[in-house]
């Protein structure tokens, strides 16, 4: 399997600059690509990178998606005066040429063929491109907005050409809408493109009536387009995570492609003059982390727009530490988007819901430790997860008689305890991101590693248990919340704030968990924002083994990837995946999308319309009944 991150750069792209005083254009700084490598350096982030040399793409490359005319004007622009070149410039809107300008462009569009080429080969498992002049924005007869040629769209029909490929994703998370991308693939159902920009109902450059929500592509290619525009200035981490769980998260997984490549573009993240929103460098790591979960980890990010030197250099930095692996930061702040960024995400899954089923229901390097029962359970782990011993059982008796006095009686229980809670602690006090531990009681652990941790000091637990658990534990202080995933209500505890009973069994025609997933568990996992999370599968599970994965897999963007997964020690086939996606390894194929029954809409939506006030993620959301179920739901309380 792929391992490694590639990082592309040639200072040789610092030499393309404004001459002449333009005050639209001179943001566009060779400052933007030396200032993100340099603090790259200084993170020592470059040492941990496979270091892919530059290229300059071939004539033939960037026909894939240009004119020759257009390739004819650039290349004429070497030998041009100062002059000359302004008045050339002055046939585009938002662009300048410099006699390094047509050579650092071709530099740009090699590093994102190189970048794939890496990728796609297995010699690494994802990567970075820094490259300048950016390229969203170009068109295929045109220059526009910084842009000569377009990198991420060549990159895409490049990879299609040569490995064969029949789905990609590109995701532009660029402030401004990424045009020229669109327009070379409205018609191409093979390229799903994906677009937040700032909009202002089109108030903000480049003012297009086609960047709106209602833009969703043209003949085949219908549906494969999203634009998710802004209609307001401040968006901040909130209203990106919004965006990703209610609309391209789900689309994302349907599509299910073979590679991701992102036009990641900075100027969206806090202190940019030119977006002016609040999103803060440390979104981007998560942002990166979920992509990372599809098409097997085959991730390209290519750099695109950025002009607050120091927003721009942290963010890049946050992107390409994910993509080492490292623990995604915490996010602090309340969790809760605007009225704009809802109203938006909303106008896009009415747009969508005809093409993809997912909307037809609105909805340090890492360590994980583990405690093992026989040798057996060894061979099942990742090479990379660190074996620990039990606890000493008078220091397990003394810390559980504090809790459950009882439990001290049983000799396997205490056993039992002694390997979950060696685990534990080494995740409380930070000498490893994760671990699991098997349990025969799930849930007698779970109780123990949920008091232990709230006594430890922290404030924040969140608990998913999946299956039958026997013990129910307090949560009305706040410290714990706890979500309950089983096929029946199992406790006559009514839900609240911090205790949510999810009633699911998955369905045996498909995966249609992920509504469960993207509509409802992490959003309200989000808005907790917990120090800690502890997920457990007792006896009696009603999801399987992928969905289970999948939880982990999304869940370890949360706590700093502080995870305590607990598992009944008769799943062996469960805790080898478990440990893989804790690992940080890409999650497994899902397999075939079902959408949830209207029983399972049904519930979703009591508990959305119960808990939307305390977890304000979930006004996004709207898992729909069909409307004859829903005449027969108001005439049954009328």
């Amino acid at each position: 399997m792929a391992s490694g991150t590639a990082l592309i750069y040639d200072e040789e792209m610092t030499s393309h600059k404004l001459l002449w005083n333009d005050p639209i254009c001179d943001i566009e700084v060779p400052e933007r690509l030396s200032f993100s490598y340099e603090q790259l350096k200084c993170y020592h982030l470059v040492e941990r990178c496979v270091c892919v040399p530059a290229r300059e793409g071939s004539e033939e490359e960037i026909l894939l998606v240009h004119s020759s005319e257009h390739l004819e004007v650039a290349k004429s622009t070497q030998t041009m005066n100062e002059e000359e070149l302004k008045r050339v410039s002055g046939n585009y809107d938002a662009f300048f040429f410099h006699p390094s300008t047509y050579r650092c462009a071709r530099i740009a569009v090699g590093a994102g063929l190189q970048l794939v080429d890496s990728v796609m080969s297995g010699k690494v498992c994802n990567g970075m491109a820094l490259v300048r002049p950016p390229g969203h924005h170009s068109q295929r007869n045109a220059a526009n907005g910084f842009c000569l040629f377009n990198n991420v769209a060549i990159a895409a029909e490049y990879a299609k050409r040569k490995y064969g490929l029949q789905r990609i994703l590109i995701v532009d998370w660029d402030v401004h809408h990424g045009q020229g991308t669109q327009y070379i693939f409205e018609e191409d159902p093979s390229v799903l493109y994906f677009s937040w920009h700032r909009y202002e109902h089109q108030e903000f450059w480049p003012s297009l009536k086609e960047s709106d929500y209602d833009a969703v592509g043209l003949g085949r290619g219908k549906g494969s387009n999203i634009n998710l525009p802004w209609n307001k200035v401040g968006m901040g981490n909130s209203d990106y995570l919004a965006a990703f769980f209610h609309v391209l998260l789900p689309v994302a997984f349907e599509f299910d492609p073979e590679l991701v490549l992102v036009s990641s573009g900075y100027d969206s993240g806090i202190g940019d003059p030119e977006g002016q929103m609040n999103a803060t460098p440390d979104v981007f790591a998560h942002l990166t982390h979920f992509l990372m979960q599809l098409a097997n980890g085959k991730l390209c990010v290519i750099l695109e727009g950025g002009y607050h030197l120091k927003s721009l250099s942290e963010s890049v930095c946050m992107t390409v530490k994910t993509l080492l692996g490292d623990p995604v930061p915490q996010i602090t702040g309340e969790m809760a988007p605007c009225l704009s960024a809802i109203e938006s995400i909303q106008n896009v899954r009415a747009a969508h819901k005809p093409y993809w089923k997912c909307l037809m229901y609105e909805v340090p390097p890492i360590k994980t430790a583990a405690t093992i029962e026989s040798e057996a359970s060894a061979h099942l782990l990742p090479l990379s997860v660190r074996v620990v011993k039990e606890m000493d059982m008078n220091e397990v008796k003394a810390l559980v008689s504090a809790f459950y006095a009882d439990l001290v009686k049983e000799d396997e229980t205490l056993l039992s305890l002694g390997s979950m809670l060696a685990v534990l602690d080494k995740i409380l006090t930070k000498q490893v991101c994760n671990g699991i531990a098997e349990s025969p009681t799930a849930s007698v652990s779970v109780a123990v590693a949920l008091r232990h941790s709230v006594r430890f000091g922290f404030q924040r637990v969140l608990c998913i248990f999946v299956g039958d658990m026997e013990i129910i534990p307090n949560t009305e202080d706040g410290r714990i919340l706890m979500i309950h995933i089983c096929e029946k209500q199992q406790s006559e505890k009514t839900n609240s704030k911090h205790y949510i009973s999810l009633n699911w069994k998955e369905g045996a025609e498909g995966n249609d968990f992920f509504s469960a997933v993207f509509g409802f568990i992490l959003p309200v996992a989000y808005s907790y924002q917990a120090n800690l999370t502890v997920i457990a599968v007792g006896p009696n599970r009603s999801l399987g083994i992928n969905g289970i994965s999948l939880l982990f897999g999304l869940l370890r963007g949360l706590a700093e990837s502080r995870i305590l997964a607990v598992i009944e020690n008769t799943e062996m086939n469960l805790m080898q995946s478990v440990a893989k996606a804790l690992v940080g390894d890409s999650t497994p194929d899902f397999g075939v999308y079902a959408p949830p029954t209207q029983e399972k809409v049904r519930k979703i939506k009591i508990l959305r319309d119960q808990l939307q006030q305390e977890w304000k993620m979930l006004q996004c959301s709207g898992l729909q009944m069909k409307p004859e179920i829903q005449l027969k739901t108001v005439i049954a309380v009328s």
